[in-house]
């Protein structure tokens, strides 16, 4: 108390000082922080005196400082702070723009753009300066609301033209979505120009023409067409082989009818034009024709048909590389061209050839609804001459974008697409997509500027061109940045055809895409039972089964997933059925109305909100909203077949347990992650980055690293197409329960081996850091 009192006591008094230094506090790298203070003589006096004993000079005498002093000083000092803070205040604001100069110097739209809000300069890296200010009850409702205003119908009726790809309407149209998205005032908006090469009728007609019993008769000269066919002549016995699936060609086999240079005749449905064009040519056939029966397809019986037959994707002519210049390149093509001819004929042209048919009589299944009865044909007095002169030309595309910048992780996206070309009017095919990525691309933008939302990642909105070509415009965009954009991209939603009817709701999707799809579905209405969601329409317990459906290889997700590892998800509102009308001029308005009943409108702010409520939870959630255990399922099945051969493997001296053991340590990679989730800070930025990247390797560390995306582009080993795929392997297999002759035990033994090391490859990639990985098998 004495010290107390004195040190007070002199404070007030006034005496000279002196300095000493003290730590206030510790710097991370051990520093200390030093202070000066300044001590008055009668503690260094105690001090002094405490060192020599104790004992002071009692003739010091202490000056004395009077109360007006002392009220002087407080006054100067406090005059002192008022000055320094008035200064660094003025100074600040000094520095600030206006909202008016803001304004009169941004390169947007209008003031308060996305760009402004999301200027990489301007923003802050860590969680908490981009932590969203609205709720997700909250954020789920605004979206909802901005799609209530949206004119979905007003849209799809302005897109809908015939704007073939490469066209002066494709261009005009690629012009007018790139003046909307720089009107939303999205944060980037650009042009992807690719150089491809597109076929189309040429300056011969195409003609198919019956030669029989001395006469000859033009059946059609047709202008729809089958791009990518092999241009030339075919002249054979016409047979029928139904839908031209593989299985429908070994029933003829079965019914001993010759296809070995015959012209096939098939009905459209159940598998793609391109394959059933490819299935022919494997059993030598000498060309394709292809016609819409009534069972399948109700529409006028003159309706000319477009598609493509190129089993691929992208321009077959780059297979594996883009298409910018192909004068660089020496000359290749995809192994997926055709080398037959293929040509689409009017129904009222298969009725007229079919009517002329003789031999057995088709199977009954086999039958559709066209007036005579199904032949097989094979007959040497009904032959058809087919005449393909497609012409391929070199034409510019263009792909548009536009991005909304995440706060957090910027160089992470969802892709948002659709296909904007279509060979006819293209409602269902082009349109609806189309419209919903504009209303899409608003909504978004709208929620950022006006309603605050700050997204995590980044969010790219997409128009591709080339789309009827077999997805030409977004494969060629992906193998343009193959090397980047697995570690960047973590998921693709497509908006093709979203909306085909009314009574069902199908989905194609990575599995990691299953759950986030599932949740959505509990939270958007059924158009058609407000009351309801479509989780619960659906069947709270089978919606996955009654929903998923594989992805065929003409979805534009296809590419996105077994390409370039990317999760993918097309989702549709249909009818029970196919929509009939894609590829024809019968793909209008009227015709899509009718199926939907009238509520093109509403099914189409359904899709809306499928599709929004998922870029919203895969840019808002700290963790990506990828369900990695799903693929513990899809291995867990997979071996369990390939274990139904194990001991016709242990015969050949081969094992499963090394692909078993790769398995097992994929699903204990998947336990860590989830462990490591659930003991980590995902409000730590850094932390939460590395999670969601290793979570983003699963989808990409499934493409086979053992072949060639030039030769086998579509590497995926469970989605993918060719002898890496895990469906390849076991037909192999398949063979040890029949005849081994047909077997090649070295293409088994490497197929076994490379799928093992494929697998283990994706657990060491989920796994982290060099040091987690356990490689004791």
């Amino acid at each position: 108390m004495d010290t107390a009192r004195s040190t007070i006591y002199n404070l007030f008094r006034g005496e000279p000082s002196t300095y000493t230094r003290f730590s206030l506090a510790q710097h991370m790298e051990g520093d200390n922080s030093q202070v000066e203070m300044k001590l008055s003589n009668s503690e260094m006096d105690d001090e002094v005196g405490n060192s020599m004993g104790g004992h002071r000079d009692p003739r010091i005498m202490k000056p004395k400082r009077s109360p007006k002093s002392i009220c002087f000083m407080i006054v100067c000092t406090l005059l002192i702070f008022l000055i320094g803070f008035l200064i660094g205040y003025l100074s600040y604001r000094g520095r600030m723009p206006t909202k008016e100069q803001s304004c009169s110097n941004a390169d947007s739209v209008s003031c308060g753009t996305t760009e402004e809000l999301l200027s990489e300069d301007d923003s802050d890296t860590t969680l908490e300066a981009a932590r969203p200010v609205l709720e997700w009850k909250q954020l789920k409702e605004l979206l909802k609301d901005r799609f209530l205003v949206s004119s979905f119908e007003s849209r799809i009726r302005t897109f809908s033209t015939n704007h073939e790809a490469g066209s002066e309407g494709d261009q005009s149209l690629a012009l007018t979505v790139y003046n909307e998205f720089k009107h939303f005032g999205l944060g980037s908006v650009w042009n992807d120009e690719h150089y491809v090469k597109l076929q189309s009728l040429g300056s011969t007609p195409n003609r198919v023409t019956f030669l029989g019993s001395g006469t000859t008769e033009v059946i059609e000269v047709p202008k729809g067409y089958l791009a990518y066919s092999a241009a030339g002549q075919a002249t054979g016995k016409l047979v029928y082989a139904n839908y031209g699936r593989e299985e429908d060609f070994k029933k003829l086999t079965s019914l001993k009818i010759g296809v070995n240079g015959s012209v096939v005749i098939v009905r459209g449905g159940k598998i793609s034009f391109a394959t059933k064009v490819a299935n022919a040519q494997k059993v030598k056939a000498a060309a394709v024709l292809i016609y819409l029966d009534p069972a399948d397809y109700n529409m006028p019986q003159d309706t000319d048909v477009f598609g493509h037959v190129h089993l691929g994707t992208g321009d077959p002519y780059t297979p594996g590389f883009p298409s910018f210049n192909h004068t660089q390149f020496p000359p290749a093509q995809s192994s997926g061209l055709p080398s037959i001819p293929a040509q689409t004929i009017k129904t009222s042209s298969a009725r007229r050839l079919m009517s002329k048919m003789t031999g057995q009589s088709a199977p009954s299944e086999w039958k559709g609804t066209l007036s005579p009865p199904y032949n097989l044909g094979n007959d040497d007095n009904v032959q058809v001459k087919v005449e393909v002169n497609n012409e391929v030309a070199e034409k510019m595309i263009l792909n548009v974008f536009g991005v909304i910048k995440g706060l957090i992780d910027p160089d992470h996206y969802v892709v948002i697409g659709a296909q904007r070309d279509s060979w006819g009017p293209g409602v269902a095919k082009s349109a609806v997509g189309t419209s919903l990525l504009m209303e899409m691309a608003k909504a978004l933008s709208d929620l950022v500027v006006k309603d605050g939302y700050k997204p995590r990642r980044s969010i790219i909105f997409a128009s591709w061109s080339a789309g009827d070509f077999g997805s030409i415009g977004a494969t060629e965009w992906l193998e343009g940045y193959l090397s980047m954009l697995h570690l960047k991209a973590f998921a693709y939603i497509n908006l093709d055809a979203a909306v085909l009817g009314s009574q069902t709701f199908k989905a194609s999707a990575s599995p990691m895409l299953y759950t986030l799809l599932g949740n959505t579905l509990k939270e958007v209405s059924s158009p058609l039972d407000s009351s309801k969601t479509l989780y619960q329409k659906l069947g709270a317990e089978s919606w996955e089964k009654q929903t998923i459906v594989p992805m065929a290889m003409d979805d534009a997700s296809y590419a996105f997933q077994a390409f370039s590892g990317i999760p993918s998800v097309s989702f549709r509102f249909t009818n029970d059925g196919v929509y009939p009308y894609f590829g024809t001029t019968e793909d209008n308005w009227n015709n899509l109305n009718t199926r939907t009943g009238n509520r093109v409108d509403d099914i189409a702010r359904a899709a809306a909100n499928v599709a929004g409520q998922m870029v919203l939870r895969l840019t808002h959630d700290h963790q990506l909203s990828l369900d990695i255990d799903r693929y513990n399922g899809e291995l867990y099945s997979s071996v369990f077949k390939i274990n139904r051969f194990a001991k016709q493997l242990k015969k050949a001296g081969l094992s499963i347990k090394w692909l078993s053991s790769a398995r097992g340590d994929f699903d204990r990679a998947t336990e860590t992650l989830k462990n490591d989730i659930l003991n980590s800070d995902l409000n730590d930025a850094e932390m939460c980055r590395i999670i969601n990247e290793r979570i983003m390797r699963v989808e990409y560390h499934f493409l086979s690293p053992y072949v060639s995306p030039k030769d086998t582009p579509f590497r995926h080993i469970f989605y993918g197409s060719g002898p890496h795929t895990l469906k390849s392997l076991l037909e192999n297999l398949s063979l040890l329960n029949s005849n081994t002759s047909d077997l090649d035990m070295d293409v088994l033994r490497n197929q076994l081996a490379l799928a093992t090391w494929t697998i283990q490859g994706a657990a060491n990639a989920l796994s982290g850091d060099i040091w987690d990985i356990d490689n004791e098998f």
